[in-house]
C-alpha cells in the first residue's frame, strides 16, 4: 500500500505554489514507483496558514507552504526575513536561501515540531499609490500605507516616513476606495489578482521587502518515513522548487505586462535613498538580536 502525504495550504489552485505542489505530487509518484502519493488540499480546505502549521505540529497534516512572516509566529528566527532590503537582488536572494543562510534557518523549526524543507519564491514587495507615484522616500511622507501586521513591516514603513496601517488583505480594496489608506505594498501578481490597480494606478518598484514562502513538514510525520521515503520526498521537492521559481518569474513578468495594459504607471525608483532610510532598523536589530544579526553579515558585504 502506498504511503500517502497530505498537503494543505490556503492559496488557490491556480497559484504558482499549488502548481509546484502538483508537480511535486507527480514527481513523488514517479520517483517512488507508486510507493508514495501526495494528496493536495488547496484553497484553505483544511484551514488558514496558521491552522495548517498547528496541524503539522500535532502530526495530523504532513506538509504545508506558508509565508515566512506567518512562520515567525512559530519559529522566532524567521523574523529575520522582515528586514527591509535584506537581499540585493533576486539572484542573491535565491543563492542565499539555497545556501548556508537559508538552510540554517530551516533547521530552527525542529524544537517546535516543524521541519523546514525548502523555499518557494514570492518575489519582492513594492509600493502602489492612489494619487501620485513614489519616486523617493519623501513621496511617502504623511501617506497612510496598508502593511502586514508584523512589527518589522510597521517599523519599515515608519522609517520611510509614512503612517503604517495594518488592514486585512480582504478589506484592502474597500479601504483604498474609501480613503482609509492612500497606498499599500505587495508583489506584482498580487496587485493584478486583487485588482487594486483600479484605485491605485501608480506602482513603484522599490522592492523594499522579499519574504519567501517556506515548505514545511511535520516533524512527527517525517519521523514515520523510512530513509528511502525521505530521499524520495527530498528529491521530488528539489525538482518542485526549481519549477516554482520558473513559474514565479513568469507570473511576475506577465503581471507587469498586464498592469501596463490596465494603464498603471510603473516607476523604477533609485533604491539608494530607500536603503539609507531604513539603516537604523539594522542598527537596532544588531543591538537586540546579535546572534541573528551575525547570520546576515555576509549578505551585507559590498
Amino acid at each position: 500500500m502506498a504511503t500517502t502525504l497530505r498537503i494543505a495550504h490556503p492559496l488557490n489552485a491556480s497559484h504558482p505554489n499549488n502548481q509546484a505542489l502538483e508537480f511535486f505530487a507527480k514527481e513523488l509518484a514517479k520517483q517512488s514507483g507508486g510507493k508514495m502519493e501526495a494528496l493536495l488540499y488547496p484553497g484553505g480546505q483544511l484551514g488558514s496558514d496558521r491552522e495548517c502549521l498547528e496541524l503539522l505540529q500535532i502530526g495530523s497534516l504532513d506538509m504545508t507552504v506558508t509565508s515566512a512572516a506567518v512562520l515567525e509566529g512559530f519559529i522566532p528566527e524567521f523574523k529575520i526575513f522582515g528586514l527591509p532590503y535584506l537581499f540585493k537582488d533576486r539572484e542573491q536572494r535565491l543563492a542565499a536561501l539555497s545556501g548556508q543562510f537559508g538552510q540554517g534557518l530551516l533547521e530552527e523549526g525542529l524544537p517546535y515540531r516543524l521541519r523546514g524543507m525548502a523555499y518557494f519564491d514570492s518575489g519582492s514587495r513594492s509600493f502602489y499609490t492612489k494619487d501620485a507615484p513614489v519616486r523617493t522616500p519623501e513621496d511617502l511622507a504623511g501617506l497612510k500605507v496598508r502593511v502586514l501586521g508584523s512589527p518589522m513591516a510597521i517599523r519599515t514603513v515608519r522609517a520611510l516616513g509614512a503612517s503604517p496601517t495594518p488592514i486585512s488583505w480582504g478589506e484592502l480594496y474597500t479601504a483604498l476606495q474609501q480613503g482609509v489608506v492612500d497606498a499599500a505594498e505587495n508583489n506584482p501578481p498580487s496587485l493584478v489578482t486583487a485588482r487594486h490597480y483600479e484605485i491605485a494606478p501608480y506602482f513603484s518598484l522599490d522592492e523594499h521587502s522579499a519574504i519567501p514562502d517556506v515548505v514545511t513538514y511535520s516533524a512527527a510525520s517525517w519521523n514515520r518515513l523510512s530513509e528511502q521515503e525521505r530521499a524520495w520526498v527530498s528529491e521530488s521537492l528539489k525538482a518542485a522548487v526549481a519549477y516554482q521559481h520558473e513559474l514565479w518569474a513568469k507570473a511576475e513578468k506577465d503581471a507587469l505586462i498586464e498592469l501596463q495594459k490596465q494603464g498603471v504607471t510603473i516607476h523604477r525608483p533609485d533604491k539608494a535613498a530607500f536603503i539609507e532610510a531604513v539603516q537604523p532598523l539594522y542598527q537596532d536589530f544588531q543591538a537586540t538580536e546579535p546572534k541573528l544579526y551575525r547570520r546576515i553579515e555576509p549578505l551585507r558585504q559590498p
